[in-house]
């Protein structure tokens, strides 16, 4: 670990861009399902946008940590705490759950696209947040990304079961290895390369937007 101050400068801010985009990502999970009928989020206070309510001891804040500050640039993994959601109480089941589990990937690329544009006009009085702004597109992209990846308990693993079908107990089976089969697949280059695109891909119209309205 350095104690180079820009480091920890640049690190700390990386970490309190993470939290936010973490904890509104599970917010907008619990919000959704609130709004389409399931009452489970608020009785379980998760209807917030305060922090602790989301965070996840290893998931929020001890992982990230370690893999800004102690192993930086090489593995990078993070996660909220899940929201409990009961989607029996929804008017259309299967199709409101899909809107729930979207809610969460769907609230980060909003505040990436949030990020372009109020990025964009305060860069015209200081360059400076382009940087900022930048930060907070890709941390919100890759969020949004990896929470898609098709895999359980993975919001795409959730999208995919409906899509496809798939059985609970299948569903359920799968979830026990997913962390497993998860960490297999990113030694395999081809599925790097492949997450990679994708982010960025997703990142250009962002970081288009945000030059455009910065000039």
């Amino acid at each position: 670990m350095s104690f180079d101050p820009v480091f920890l400068r640049n690190g700390a801010i990386l970490f309190l861009v993470l939290l936010a985009s973490l904890c509104i990502h599970e917010w907008a999970h619990a919000f959704t399902a609130d709004k389409l009928g399931d009452g489970t989020p608020r009785r379980d206070g998760r209807v917030t946008l305060n922090p602790a309510a989301h965070i996840d001891l290893f998931g929020t804040i001890i992982l990230p940590l370690l893999c800004i500050f102690v192993i930086p640039g090489g593995f990078f993994l993070a996660w909220g705490r899940p929201v409990m959601t009961n989607p029996s109480y929804y008017k259309n089941p299967r199709l409101d759950d899909v809107f729930v589990t979207a809610a969460g990937p769907g609230a980060n690329l909003g505040l990436a696209l949030l990020a372009a544009i109020v990025g964009g006009f305060l860069s015209r009085f200081d360059g400076r947040v382009v940087e900022l702004a930048m930060l907070v597109i890709q941390i919100n992209v890759f969020l949004a990304i990896f929470n898609l990846i098709p895999l359980p308990p993975l919001d795409g693993g959730n999208i995919m079961r409906h899509l496809v079908g798939m059985k609970e107990e299948t569903y359920l089976r799968l979830a026990q290895w997913s962390f497993f089969i998860f960490l297999g697949l990113m030694y395999l280059q081809p599925v790097r390369a492949l997450l990679a695109m994708a982010m960025g891909i997703t990142v250009w119209p962002f970081a288009f937007l945000l030059n455009v309205i910065g000039r």
